[in-house]
C-alpha cells in the first residue's frame, strides 16, 4: 500500500490541475484547499502565497518537461539532425494528445505580464535551459549558423505548443517538413 500524500503533495496535485485546465489566474486559494482537502493552515505552511505555489507548480512541470524531453530526443549516440526531428516529431504527437491545453509556460506567462514576476523568474529559467540544450544538439552536428537554427526550431516548436488540439495530419506533415527545410538550409561546415 503506497503512504497517504502529504497535504503539500495533496495541493500541489490539485493546483497543477487546476492551473493547467483553468489558468493561474483563474484559480482562487480557496478552490485549491476545498479540493485537496486540507487545512488552509496546511497550505501557508508549505506555500507562503499563491506565488509560492505558481512556482512549486512550475518548478514540477519543468522537471517533468525534461524528463520527456530525453526520451523525445533520444540517445547521444544517434545523429544531431535524427534527434532534432525527433523532437518535432515528439512535440507535435504531445500537442495532439486527448486532453493537451498548451504549454504551461506559454499559458503561465501570458498570465503574468510583469516579467519580474516569480513565476515569470521560473519560465525565462525553463526557456534558457531549452535553448542551451537545442543550441547543444545543433552545435554537435555543426552547421553553419547553430544559433539561428536554435531560434528557429524555438520558434516552429512555440508555434506548435499555439496550435495544440488543432492540428491536422496534414499540418503536422506541413510542420515536420518545415523542420526539415530549416535543418536541411544549415549546409553542415566545411561541406559542399
Amino acid at each position: 500500500m503506497a503512504p497517504a500524500k502529504s497535504a503539500r503533495e495533496r495541493v500541489l496535485e490539485v493546483a497543477e490541475d487546476l492551473f493547467y485546465r483553468e489558468g493561474v489566474r483563474a484559480v482562487g486559494i480557496d478552490t485549491i484547499i476545498a479540493r485537496s482537502n486540507v487545512a488552509k493552515m496546511s497550505l501557508y505552511r508549505s506555500f507562503a502565497s499563491k506565488d509560492d505555489l505558481v512556482v512549486a507548480y512550475l518548478e514540477e512541470r519543468k522537471r517533468r518537461f525534461f524528463a520527456w524531453w530525453e526520451g523525445a530526443v533520444g540517445s547521444e549516440a544517434e545523429q544531431p539532425r535524427s534527434r532534432l526531428r525527433g523532437l518535432i516529431r515528439a512535440t507535435i504527437e504531445k500537442v495532439r494528445r486527448p486532453g493537451y491545453r498548451g504549454c504551461p509556460f506559454l499559458n503561465t506567462s501570458s498570465e503574468f505580464p510583469d516579467t519580474t514576476h516569480p513565476a515569470n523568474v521560473v519560465i525565462a529559467a525553463y526557456r534558457q535551459e531549452v535553448r542551451e540544450r537545442l543550441l547543444e544538439i545543433c552545435k554537435r552536428w555543426n552547421p553553419t549558423q547553430p544559433e539561428t537554427l536554435t531560434t528557429q526550431l524555438i520558434i516552429l516548436m512555440d508555434g506548435i505548443y499555439a496550435s495544440s488540439g488543432l492540428l491536422t495530419d496534414e499540418q503536422s506533415a506541413a510542420i515536420i517538413a518545415a523542420a526539415d527545410a530549416l535543418i536541411k538550409a544549415q549546409q553542415v561546415r566545411g561541406s559542399r
